[in-house]
């Protein structure tokens, strides 16, 4: 699974907000539907059974409400990639990273294996039970917590008893707080938190770049661990420091050629983004380049971050460099940011200055980042609008993920020509989208009677009218491009009847 997360600290974001936004994007050659539901506490199992590694897990009691993202055709399992819950604690999950052989010989995963032969006989070999990974972490996880910093501790501890059978990453956030954790080989992991005035960018490849082993184990200020991890560092010959501190990128990380290709160029088109001054980014001298193994993990940057940056960042596909596929004589050498088999892209922006009930907005985009637009909806929900949540396996212009993918495919093949419909859409839907959240949070803030089915009924009402403005925005959107494509048809013809 390919994805990219930035984490953007609440002194480093416009409105200081914490802002959590994460791609997810399918494998090479494939595409995952998505759709936009709320998941009440009558719905949330109270057994838990991967489809994958057909693990099964106890859940607590008295589950919360949360938003989630999950797959629109059955068969994967839930995959609900990123929620928040009615306590305004948010989670995306995960973001695909990878372990070196050392650390996964160490600590190897925790993979599925059916059964062999047939049972009652003496060569039947009964089914391997695998560990948790991406398809289960927001299920177990995000209902049972009350705070970021909860929501390491679970996920750790769950981490520890049932193991993984795959790498990732996973953002906590709250209204103060954004935690980053990383799994470590099969049951290992180290958290930290993200510094209020930083931002992070994290393309597939484990980030961490330090770690303060002192915190961890004593006041846990912001650093987090398993409970063996310096034995097992120890024990395992893993610390590859020589005379410099402890990093956990090249403890536990990667560097192979892949990652130059693959991870190490988005991070370096995003830092160069969010600072274009601090740092040299291009020359024989450059401080970092596409290549570069030692680009930090979180930065301070030159000005304040919005939801508008982050969006045309996690857009990205190289603009202004030789690497933009939609420039003539572009070469075909970095992974974009920006890339057609992105399902979903999902911000959590959690406002400490409105009331509970409308302190977190869910930004949400379906399909290619060039191409789409993001739309804003409150997140203290108890159903979503039809058309976010109506999303099936069949191609169908009537739901937000549909049109969305539709119109990157149209526009994709005729880029510059219908890049000022896509131009004007995404401006269209962000600024009447502002102008709706700016009249709710003030019609919200002047009634002083709101109850929390009111506060919910509220919130639901206005997202409709939030709905029912993108749909028409799509719509008019879908009409240019498709008039726009349909002239430069290769069976047009100049001359007519008349």
């Amino acid at each position: 699974m390919s994805c990219t997360t930035i984490l953007v600290g609440k002194n480093a974001s416009y409105d200081g907000s914490t802002l959590v936004a994460r791609n997810d994007d399918s494998p090479s050659g494939s595409f995952m539907p998505k759709k936009f539901i709320v998941v009440t506490p009558d719905k949330q199992p109270k057994v838990y059974r991967s489809v994958i590694s057909h693990v099964e897990i106890e859940l607590p009691d008295n589950p919360l409400r949360y938003t989630a993202l999950p797959n629109a055709v059955a068969g994967e399992g839930i995959w609900a990639a990123c929620g928040v819950n009615e306590l305004n604690v948010s989670m995306t999950a995960t973001e695909t990273i990878a372990s070196n052989e050392r650390v996964l010989g160490a600590d190897p995963l925790v993979v599925y294996s059916p059964a062999k032969g047939r049972k009652n006989t003496a060569n039947y070999v009964p089914e391997q039970i695998g560990g948790i990974g991406e398809e289960d972490i927001v299920t177990i996880v995000l209902p049972y917590i009350k705070s970021a910093r909860e929501g390491v501790i679970r996920l750790g501890e769950l981490l520890q008893k049932y193991g993984t059978y795959e790498m990732n990453a996973i953002a906590f956030q709250d209204e103060n707080e954004i935690w980053w954790l990383e799994s470590i080989g099969g049951h290992h992991w180290m958290a930290r938190r993200v510094p209020d005035d930083c931002y992070v960018v994290a393309p597939n490849q484990l980030g961490l770049d330090s770690f303060d082993f002192e915190d961890a184990f004593n006041e846990q200020k912001n650093y987090l661990c398993s409970s063996d991890l310096r034995e097992f560092i120890s024990e395992n010959h893993l610390d590859l420091a020589l005379y410099k501190a402890f990093n956990p990128r090249d403890t536990f990380g990667t560097h192979s050629d892949l990652d130059h290709i693959y991870n190490t160029p988005r991070a370096w088109v995003a830092q160069k983004y969010f600072n274009p001054n601090t740092s040299k980014w291009k020359g024989d001298d450059a401080d970092y380049t596409p290549l570069s193994d030692n680009i930090p993990w979180c930065r301070i940057p030159e000005r304040k971050i919005t939801v508008e940056d982050i969006k045309w960042v996690l857009s990205n596909h190289y603009q202004n460099t030789p690497y933009d596929p939609y420039t003539n004589g572009a070469k075909e050498l970095y992974r974009p940011i920006g890339i057609s088999r992105t399902d979903v892209l999902a911000l959590v922006q959690i406002r400490p200055y409105m009331p509970d009930a409308l302190k977190a907005i869910k930004w949400i985009a379906f399909g290619s980042n060039v191409f789409n637009t993001f739309v804003g909806m409150y997140a203290n929900i108890t159903k979503t609008p039809k058309y976010l949540s109506n999303t099936t396996g069949d191609v169908d212009s009537h739901n937000f993920y549909w049109a969305s993918r539709l119109l990157g495919v149209i526009a994709d093949a005729h880029f510059n020509r219908c890049l000022p419909n896509i131009d004007h859409y995404q401006t269209a839907v962000m600024s009447k989208n502002h102008e709706l959240i700016n009249r709710f949070d003030k019609e919200f803030e002047n009634n002083l009677n709101n109850s929390d089915n009111s506060a919910n009924l509220f919130c639901e009402k206005a997202n409709e009218e939030i709905a029912k403005m993108l749909e028409e925005q799509t719509t008019k959107a879908l009409n240019k491009v498709v008039y726009s494509a349909s002239c430069l048809m290769k069976n047009s013809f100049s001359r007519s009847d008349a």
